[in-house]
């Protein structure tokens, strides 16, 4: 079907109809000169308000029972919220009575302000306050919606009566809330609703009408709430509309000016962080960005956000698995693989070149902590800690058909504690290539070692005669992990049995600051023989006989390659030690590398 044929039939009918993008209006900017926002910085963290128990409860298909309530709001208060919007008390039974809830069995602890929301509504404005009765701390948090198409279109209101409506408002929250003064820390919000498509002087208008009402001034604060309640705009725009509104107001020093961003334009985060930089002191959000349509603006991504630019959000991040568990369990609804800082994927690198980044930074990171135990965090791709969250280096990087060998060398080394020298990180990167190009899909750690062992440590159990007669054999040594006895005597003695075999050692490398639990070493040996140059590995106590295993493997492997394919399965059991020129080889059956990951905790 064309694209005209497709607009005729969505506008239902067969004329003429415009294209969609002719039915929507762009957003008028609020008209802003000598903007100051662009050149802030933000130093500290903005105070917090969690809505998950009230907006974003309501955006839930099953909204959350009592129990699910009490589960959330533990973990707000865990993580260091101080201030949770409990619910909306006349909307139904459920939220009058978790508030009581919370009331009569004191769960709310010290320090933490409970804020109720309820429309400017006399019955309304009465009931809640009464569902607030022997709380110790709370604001209620009135609003009435301001915006030219809510007053023509929904209520069918002037201007005059629309800020009257706000007027009336907090003149019975006062009326109804003497009772609870005396023994009640009370505070006081007040939402424009759909502040971002409402005239900015007519929203200045009402706010400076509802401050006249609550009288704010020296310890009495008035919380004014501005709600992107529909994102429409780009995110500078909503910026300017708060710097605005901050010059305008009266009684500034005395108003602690919110912002309620959603995120329909998927931009919520943004405008959060611009309308700090703007003059907002406060934030209301959920937690992964929980709420109705797009959702609310992401509480955790804005925490973090600040933890990365060396700011303290003030809120324990440090579980924060633990909080996704919860989060996912009361709401119901999965938190995305590549959500911001908490979704399952977004630590680890597939890619080839992020993993060989990633490992050379890590690296680097490990170099740096010899002189500065907790060096400034600067790793490539990675722009958080996994740690600081309670995640675990292990999952940074995972290999599939798109990896290349720095991922799969940081996998050897950091789940299996072999720290493969370079030109064998890019030969073993072959052989998991092909595993996972073959099933197309992902290769675990624990198969990865068991590739390892097969290609280049279990060969040396073959019982295969190892004579290089009229051969020149010249080797490379790379020993990993700690040796017994002076390092300065380990050399001789590698160097003194290889040579009986005939072998060259051209050059012995050591891995500087491997270790492998119980003395253990690896020896990986790059060995040039007539069917090429080939890798061997060999693990042992002993240096010296994980040496010969290393050699003994890689002359075995090119001796079979020369010879037919390799074994699909695992080698035979070793025959009996044989003697060579009269020198017995005294290799015992080789270690599997499982046993040292197992050692190492891998």
């Amino acid at each position: 079907m064309s694209t005209e044929k497709i607009i005729k039939v969505a506008a239902g009918g067969g004329g003429p109809a415009r294209p969609p993008a002719a039915r929507y209006r762009p957003f008028t900017p609020v008209a802003l000169d000598g903007r100051s926002w662009p050149d802030n910085t933000i130093t500290s963290a903005p105070r917090w308000l969690s809505t998950d128990l009230r907006d974003g409860n309501q955006a839930l298909a099953v909204p959350m029972s009592p129990e699910r309530k009490l589960a959330m709001f533990g973990l707000l208060t865990r993580m260091g919220y101080t201030e949770i919007e409990a619910g909306f008390p006349v909307a139904g039974q459920d939220d009058h009575a978790f508030l009581r809830t919370l009331i009569e069995r004191d769960l709310i602890p010290d320090g933490v302000r409970v804020s109720v929301l309820v429309p400017a509504r006399d019955e309304m404005i009465r009931r809640t306050v009464e569902s607030l009765e022997g709380v110790r701390c709370a604001t209620i948090h009135l609003y009435n919606a301001t915006s030219p198409q809510f007053r023509r279109v929904v209520f069918g209101m002037t201007r005059d009566e629309c800020k009257d409506l706000a007027v009336q408002g907090a003149r019975l929250v006062m009326k109804y809330a003497d009772k609870l003064l005396g023994d009640c820390d009370l505070g006081f919000e007040y939402s424009p609703e759909l502040f971002s498509d409402t005239e900015p002087e007519f929203a200045l208008e009402v706010c400076e009408a509802v401050m006249d009402v609550w009288r704010p001034g020296p310890g009495r604060e008035i919380i004014l709430n501005l709600p992107a309640t529909v994102e429409r705009a780009l995110p500078n725009r909503f910026a300017d509309q708060v710097e605005w509104l901050d010059r305008n107001l009266s009684r500034r020093e005395h108003v602690c000016l919110s912002v309620h961003p959603h995120n329909d334009r998927g931009t919520g985060v943004a405008a959060a962080e611009m309308a700090l930089l703007a003059g907002a002191q406060r934030i209301e959000g959920c937690l992964f960005g929980n709420g109705e349509r797009a959702g609310n603006v992401c509480l955790v991504t804005l925490g973090l956000n600040l933890l990365t630019q060396g700011v303290d959000p003030g809120i324990d991040f440090s579980d924060l698995p633990e909080a996704r568990r919860v989060v996912e369990a009361c709401t119901g609804i999965p938190v995305h693989a590549r959500h911001p800082y908490g979704g399952d994927l977004v630590y680890t690198a597939f890619s080839g070149s992020h993993q060989d980044a990633i490992k050379k930074g890590l690296d680097a990171r490990d170099r740096a902590a010899a002189a500065d135990a907790d060096p400034p965090w600067e790793v490539p791709y990675l722009p958080l800690d996994p740690r600081d969250v309670g995640r675990a280096h292990e999952t940074v990087v995972r290999i599939t058909s798109q990896s290349g060998k720095g991922g799969v060398a940081y996998v050897m080394s950091s789940r299996h504690g072999l720290n493969l020298p370079r030109a064998l990180q890019a030969d073993f990167a072959r052989v998991v290539q092909a595993t996972a190009d073959a099933r197309g899909g992902e290769v675990m750690p624990e198969e990865m070692l068991g590739l390892f062992d097969r290609e280049y440590l279990e060969y040396a159990a073959l019982p295969l005669p190892l004579v290089f007669t009229g051969e020149t054999v010249t080797a490379e040594l790379h020993v990993d992990g700690e040796t017994p006895g002076a390092w300065a005597d380990t050399v001789p003695r590698m160097l003194a049995a290889l040579a009986g075999w005939g072998v060259e050692v051209r050059a012995v490398h050591r891995t500087v600051g491997a270790v492998h639990a119980g003395g253990e070493a690896a020896v990986y040996a790059e060995c040039a023989l007539p069917g090429g140059t080939l890798w061997g590995a060999g693990v042992d106590a002993d240096v010296v006989r994980a040496a010969l295993s290393a050699v003994r493997a890689a002359a075995t492997r090119a001796r079979l390659r020369a010879a037919a394919p390799p074994p699909a399965g695992p080698p035979p059991e070793r025959a009996q030690d044989q003697a060579v020129n009269g020198m017995p080889l005294g290799i015992p059956a080789p270690r599997s590398s499982h046993a040292v990951a197992a050692a190492v905790g891998g």
